[in-house]
């Protein structure tokens, strides 16, 4: 099959997802609800000291990493770019990565493998708490131009933002070689403490930007629909996710609404991921962006009905039997 290939680089990471009862332990650590907060070793010891009690699920994870997983679940041929620890987590994320038929581009560090602590409440929300390790160890000297050669698609992760050198080394490579860029907003917060460095990067080197509407927001100081028309004139593609309500696509002019695929919400860690997960991969696959984006939606309803960013080889059979119908 004559699929594009992806290449994603970001933040190569561990969760350790927590299901809650309520918000209080969110409020004890002071943590902004619904969002990404790095934090440094001492304090996600701390966090998982506080949900020691609770319901845990650990699974590989990172931004771009579930997105990748998706990819390739959809049979599209892809790789991952990051940086993990010499240790037992750093193994568990290659192995994964291995098992899913992705080309792992990792390299490593004596940092311990990063890990992201998600704290699920009842309603789907997740708050992360994000440590991470040797992650952060990635650097531009690793955007080698044979890490890049053979992909035609590089999906960028946002919270690189955090390393500014990094991600506008990995723009401007990509662009060099040829590759459609897109690039993940990444979290409210990230992008309302990084707006200049992100709008660098979306006016002169991103073709795909996909932001939830509070991204969006936060971005453009614009409602979605606002926000979905300013990001259209300065990318080729912009993606805005509504929850509930789906999603917009917009290139030029033209406007899809993608309707969302269900309403059954566990936790909502990975929704975005895997909508770019199932967009990518339709445009990989030649789809329209209507299509696209309904292959999006599917994978977001799917992924939202369990804990953590991943699903089992039965699911994927159907959401693959599914995609034919779309």
């Amino acid at each position: 099959m004559g699929y594009s290939k992806i290449l994603g680089i970001g933040n190569a990471l561990v969760d350790i997802v927590a299901m809650l009862e309520d918000d209080q332990i969110i409020r004890s650590l002071n943590l902004p609800k619904g969002s990404m907060t790095l934090v440094d070793r001492e304090m996600s010891d701390r966090v998982q000291l506080e949900i020691e009690g609770e319901k845990r699920l650990l699974v590989t994870g990172g931004s771009v990493a579930n997105a990748i997983n998706g990819i390739a679940n959809l049979g599209v041929p892809c790789g991952f770019l990051g940086t993990v620890g010499r240790d037992e987590l750093g193994k568990l994320f290659e192995d994964e990565q291995k098992n899913q038929g992705i080309l792992p581009l990792l390299i490593h560090s004596d940092l311990p493998t990063g890990r992201a602590v998600g704290l699920v409440e009842p309603d789907g929300e997740r708050t992360f708490a994000t440590y991470l390790g040797a992650a952060s160890a990635l650097s531009p000297d690793h955007l080698t131009a044979d890490r890049l050669q053979g992909f035609d698609i590089f999906f960028i992760e946002g919270y690189l933002v955090y390393n500014e050198a990094l991600i506008l080394a990995a723009a401007v490579a990509a662009k060099e070689a040829g590759l459609l860029i897109a690039l993940d907003l990444a979290s409210y917060n990230v992008v309302a403490e990084n707006r200049e460095l992100l709008n660098e990067l979306v006016d002169n080197y991103v073709d795909i930007v996909f932001a939830n509407e509070e991204e969006a927001k936060a971005f453009t100081g614009m409602e979605p629909l606002e926000a979905l028309e300013n990001l259209a004139g300065r990318c080729d593609i912009a993606v805005v996710k509504v929850g509930k309500e789906g999603a917009y696509v917009q290139q030029g002019t033209v406007r899809h609404k993608v309707p969302a695929a269900g309403d059954l919400v566990v936790d909502t860690t990975g929704a975005g991921d895997f909508f770019a997960a199932g967009f990518l991969s339709g445009l990989a696959k030649g789809y329209d962006l209507q299509k696209s984006g309904k292959l999006g939606a599917l994978l977001a309803s799917r992924v939202i009905r369990v804990p953590g960013a991943k699903l089992a080889a039965e699911e994927w059979i159907t959401i693959r039997s599914a995609e034919e119908t779309l």
